[in-house]
């Protein structure tokens, strides 16, 4: 079967996952209406081969990872899915069975999140194959939640575990000889977290009713808690027992205690990381159980400047090389 022309690979496999407002992808620009009240969210994120993601992965999970991470950043804003644009640069060795399987992986998400595609571009690349996603949400007019709003006194939560991921990558690369000692089953939930990640979208009338402050984790807990209190002239201290960890981290760190750096650093949790007011904390965390997330406290902010303060068990202040993942 040979190869489908650009507009044969546009009818065949992406107007399928095309919503309202897309013209079934036949023209150059889509119509999206927001009902009265509502703001529109936007964000956007480029995922490259050999960066993002390992150019053999499935490329149904590499298509849902890629929406994921998006849902992910409206997650934290605590807005709704709308939408999503795609621009898809495919190498010279693309084949048709692997764009079979990346529109299916990418129907399946679309659907699940209801989150129809809308429009976007492809093209040919002598470089990487290069995925970019905007994705378009809504929430009630004034209603999006800062990155910068965190107050002193506010709890500082997390959602979910932190550090699965990077231990997950850690394992695909084969950079991790802890891994010889641990079971089966703990090594199948840390790749399946690097490789398909859980956007928060159950918090987001939460976060918008409760919190000051809100950002999806995406560059590693350290970093990005710095990213989010150094905007209101904020810090914390965080006890490293109070970070929640699964049982397959907590396997992994008791076999290789130098693994605190990458679960604290390593990022890829999309995880929701936010400021609560202590008057409003039980009532968020009953809010949190409702929406079936689990979220824990791990520090309180304070007024400052230098960096959030990691300790160990015997109150030891952490030092880390690379605090948050950079690509530059």
């Amino acid at each position: 079967m040979g190869r489908p022309s650009e507009d044969e690979l546009i009818e065949t496999y992406l107007a399928p996952l095309a919503g309202p407002g897309a013209f079934g992808l036949r023209d150059d620009a889509a119509l999206l209406s927001l009902s009265p009240g509502l703001d529109l969210v936007l964000t956007t994120d480029l995922l490259v081969a050999g960066v993002h993601f390992f150019p053999d992965d499935p490329p149904g999970l590499v298509a849902r990872k890629a929406l994921r991470v998006n849902l992910s950043d409206l997650a934290g804003k605590g807005a709704k899915p709308a939408g999503f644009l795609l621009g898809l640069a495919l190498p010279d060795d693309w084949t048709v069975d692997w764009l079979a399987a990346f529109t299916e992986g990418l129907g399946e998400d679309s659907a699940l999140y209801a989150c129809p595609l809308l429009g976007g571009d492809t093209s040919r690349t002598p470089g990487p194959l290069t995925i970019l996603i905007t994705a378009l949400g809504h929430v009630p007019v004034g209603g999006i939640v800062p990155r910068g709003g965190a107050a002193e006194g506010d709890k500082i939560y997390v959602s979910g575990t932190i550090g699965d991921a990077a231990l997950g990558l850690a394992l695909r690369k084969g950079n991790a000889p802890w891994a010889a000692a641990m079971t089966p089953a703990a090594l199948r939930f840390l790749e399946e977290r690097y490789l398909l990640p859980q956007p928060r979208l159950a918090l987001s009338d939460t976060l918008r009713h409760f919190a000051h402050s809100a950002m999806d984790i995406s560059d590693g807990l350290a970093g990005d808690l710095r990213k989010m209190l150094c905007l209101t002239g904020m810090t914390a201290e965080v006890a490293v027992a109070d970070v929640p960890l699964s049982e397959a981290a907590r396997e992994a760190l008791a076999l290789e205690p130098g693994l605190v750096e990458p679960i604290l650093c390593g990022g890829d949790d999309y995880e929701i990381l936010c400021a609560v007011p202590p008057d409003r904390a039980e009532a968020f965390e009953a809010a949190a159980r409702g929406a079936g997330v689990p979220v824990h406290v791990i520090g309180t902010a304070v007024a400052g400047t230098e960096p959030p303060i990691f300790k160990d068990a015997l109150g030891r202040r952490l030092g880390f090389d690379r605090p948050s993942f950079q690509h530059f």
